[in-house]
């Protein structure tokens, strides 16, 4: 497309791309004829197929992209397989779209056939259906096709440059766009932006502009085997990889529209999420606020500082409606009276008669969830162990949003069975920062298990309750080890992943950070899935991620209240 109509279409249908994907996906075109297909980062539709059929090949590809259809177990399954290949897509389409179905225009709603969407809930379930040669055999033509090598070379490429880079992973590099990580686990509920997608106004007068505007303005320790009684000092287990520097991923998937458990911070059960089972295990899990103890010889010194504050100045700004502006949005009534009586009495008028929105107020409540289950207390990347890093991260962190003038709690936790998940309040949201609390946070020390899913649970219900903000992060600092008695390899992390999902899907930003752990990539994203995550090998490199991850998660969260 390289006319100047054809510009403009693949900008419209860019954006109905990135408002589909949950993040910023470009659009390219295709020699005539050929299917259209997604590496995850871009789509490419045939630029001589009807425009209607442009649409549904967009719509399609960039919710499969929402939807984790392209992971990389179920795309090597896919090649030289091309048979098996389109009896994926004609199944995995339809439910890549039902899940989609909230954010599809009701013109583009007609290309899913949800008798066919319903028989499966997960890309796995997808493969296994088409493998049994279930289903139709055969996607519609406006579907496109998956191209399973392409695919993985991308993701290939992507997983080798985060692997090579310091510092934050950039969307873009060398001329090739990353692709980004997606959930390994059928049920994700995860939603994110792009942290540029919704940071300027939404306009046009086409179809997807009006849609898009319309869709945005709505309201403004034992032994080292880990098999040891609970408490125990030693770390529960121990991580395999070697692999260092700092790595991060921005939030992926859509959120389901599956109904969720609601829980309070009024009593002490929380529920978990039994994967197995694929249901709730309600009121399973018994979680208590354990008052911090203070050591005698805590210092209330912070480590050597890391630059944190730059990165995080525009994080939570409120919009706030000036008068008498020079310039704006909107006619300022009492200014341009003024400024009408002041010509004739022959006066020479003020010209700011306008009202303008400015981002001048800060509206952003901040929990921090630290880590401290035993396996924090292992060596870290540099001479420290993990947990002296992440306090030191989790301090500097909740100075600067205090300094800000942002809301910040600041949790610990640590578990010893379901029936005993330990949070210690080091700073409440009232609690004004002081020495005390840099005593409190120096006096912890590591130890016993980590029921992740739990404790995210509480601190995201405790959170909504007593931030007191429209907008609200939740900031999980761990390891990624989620370890505890029967809260084990895939069942903790699927739980953990369903907790995140949770606290997403009611509107709070969520980001994950491990700083000096040497947990391996793969291991966090069976934890952290499509939840905007990094991990970091030094606490120094921080301030080069938290920037545009904090904005993509709070950007992210804003829009899923608005469209929920």
């Amino acid at each position: 497309m390289t006319d100047d109509t054809g510009g403009e279409r693949c900008s419209g249908l860019g954006m109905l791309a990135s408002a589909l994907a949950g993040r910023a996906v470009a659009v390219d075109s295709v020699a005539g004829g050929k299917p259209a297909w997604t590496d995850g980062e871009t789509v490419y539709v045939d630029a001589s197929a009807p425009l209607r059929t442009q649409y549904e090949t967009v719509a399609v590809q960039a919710s499969m992209i929402a939807a984790g259809s392209l992971t990389p177990e179920v795309v090597r399954a896919l090649v030289r397989h091309p048979r098996l290949a389109k009896r994926y897509l004609a199944i995995e389409g339809h439910r890549a779209l039902l899940d989609n179905s909230a954010l599809l225009p009701s013109v583009l709603a007609a290309a899913m056939v949800p008798d066919i969407g319903r028989r499966s809930d997960s890309a796995e379930r997808s493969l296994a259906l088409a493998r049994g040669r279930e289903g139709p055999a055969e996607a519609p033509a406006s579907f496109g096709a998956i191209q399973a090598k392409k695919v993985l070379a991308v993701r290939a490429l992507a997983d080798k440059q985060a692997g090579d880079d310091v510092g934050h992973v950039p969307r873009r590099q060398g001329g090739q766009e990353l692709a980004e990580f997606d959930d390994d686990d059928p049920d994700n509920w995860d939603d994110t932006d792009d942290p540029d997608l919704f940071s300027s106004p939404v306009g046009g007068g086409g179809v997807i502009g009006r849609w898009l505007q319309k869709l945005l303005s709505s309201s403004r320790k034992s032994g080292g085997d880990g098999a040891g009684p609970p408490g125990a000092d030693a770390p529960t287990h121990r991580t395999t990889s070697t692999t260092r520097g700092a790595h991060a991923v921005s939030s992926l998937a859509a959120v389901s529209s599956e109904e969720i458990v609601d829980v309070t911070t009024e009593g002490v059960k929380y529920p978990e999420w039994n994967v197995d089972r694929h249901t709730y295990r309600l009121d399973w899990c018994t979680v208590r606020e354990v008052e911090p103890e203070m050591h005698a010889a805590a210092t209330q010194q912070i480590e050597d500082a890391i630059s944190v504050r730059r990165p995080l100045a525009r994080l939570g700004m409120g919009l706030h409606r000036r008068p008498r502006q020079p310039q704006g949005d909107d006619i300022d009534i009492d200014a341009a009276l003024e400024a009408r009586v002041e010509v004739r009495a022959g006066s020479v008028p003020d010209e700011a008669v306008y009202l303008d929105s400015l981002r001048r107020q800060r509206d952003l409540s901040v929990l921090l969830l630290l880590d401290i289950s035993g396996s924090a207390a292992e060596p870290g990347t540099v001479g420290r162990t993990v947990h002296q890093q992440q306090r030191t991260a989790v301090a500097h962190l909740m100075v600067a949003l205090h300094d800000l003038g942002d809301r910040v709690s600041l949790y610990a936790y640590y578990s010893q069975g379901r029936d005993a998940v330990s949070m210690v309040p080091v700073k409440r949201f009232d609690e004004h920062l002081d020495a005390r609390v840099i005593r409190r946070l120096n006096s912890l020390e590591p130890g016993a298990y980590s029921r992740l899913g739990a404790a995210i649970r509480h601190g995201s219900a405790v959170l909504e309750e007593r931030g007191g903000t429209s907008r609200r992060l939740l900031v999980v600092l761990s390891d990624g080890l989620a370890y505890d008695h029967g809260y084990e390899r895939a069942y903790g992390a699927a739980d953990a992943r369903r907790a995140l999902g949770e606290a997403r899907r009611r509107g709070t930003g969520c980001v994950c950070l491990t700083v000096g752990a040497s947990t391996d990539v793969d291991a966090l994203r069976r934890v952290f899935g499509s939840t905007a995550h990094a991990t970091v090998s030094d606490p120094d490199q921080l301030a080069g991620v938290i920037g545009p991850m904090f904005r993509s998660a709070v950007r992210s969260a804003e829009v899923r209240r608005r469209v929920s």
